[in-house]
């Protein structure tokens, strides 16, 4: 008698179990994290379920969290994810971010640092290096657009004013606020976040658009240079 089979194939799984069926029958928000990962990578391998599969990544990283700025390369790791998975997980990602950022934004209204920290926090918080990003608004405070203006961290050689308030007069912005975040997990501004900062100010007063704010994100931490005196 043959022993009982401890593998199955997405297709040899009970009807009720199969990810996309369960999504169809259910939605998708009854879906584990690791069914919803299998229903992009759809196959798995020889000894392991695309579910499994994609319960395997989430161990491997921590959880979704850990996905976040995976590269193709770091994805591949995993037996069973090649080439073609690892750029739908990867795509998969980058457009969830996307969306996320666009609902964040959508007519916010944006006049105290909790408010400009929340906005960005989500998609900064976990970022591995350095990015400057500035929300515009209108004259009643809500938002424009958040275009990103460098990575890399906060110096004059990489920051110019020219490339910060580029956009802000183009989109006829009244004030801007600036964001950037510290992959440290320390909110503490440094002497180059310090010196950009003035700098920029001063600019924004010579051309007639006022930075209101300077927020540091910093994990679930965040700094408004407005609240310190820091301007």
């Amino acid at each position: 008698m043959e022993g009982l089979k401890s593998n199955f194939t997405i297709k040899e799984l009970p009807a009720a179990e199969r990810p996309r069926e369960k999504l169809l029958r259910k939605g998708s928000k009854f879906l584990s994290n690791a069914e919803l990962l299998a229903l992009i990578i759809r196959t798995g391998n020889k000894e392991r379920t695309a579910v499994e599969l994609a319960q395997d990544l989430l161990n491997l990283y921590g959880g979704l969290k850990g996905l976040q700025d995976l590269s193709c390369e770091e994805l591949k790791k995993i037996n069973g994810i090649g080439t073609a998975k690892a750029a739908q997980i990867n795509a998969l990602i980058e457009l969830s971010c996307r969306i996320s950022a666009l609902k964040n934004q959508k007519n916010d209204l944006v006049s105290n640092p909790i408010q400009a920290a929340e906005l960005l926090a989500a998609e900064m918080r976990f970022l591995k290096q350095e990015v400057l990003r500035v929300i515009l608004l209108d004259v009643k405070n809500k938002v424009i657009s958040v275009p990103e203006i460098s990575r890399g961290g906060l110096s004059s050689s990489i920051v110019h004013p020219r490339e910060v308030f580029k956009e802000a007069i183009r989109r006829s912005s009244a004030a801007i606020i600036l964001v950037h975040n510290h992959p440290s997990g320390d909110p503490t501004p440094s002497a180059d976040d310090l010196s950009i900062t003035k700098k920029l100010v001063k600019t924004g007063k010579i051309i007639g658009i006022e930075i209101i704010d300077h927020i540091i994100i910093a994990g679930d931490k965040y700094l408004s240079f407005k609240e310190k005196g820091l301007f």
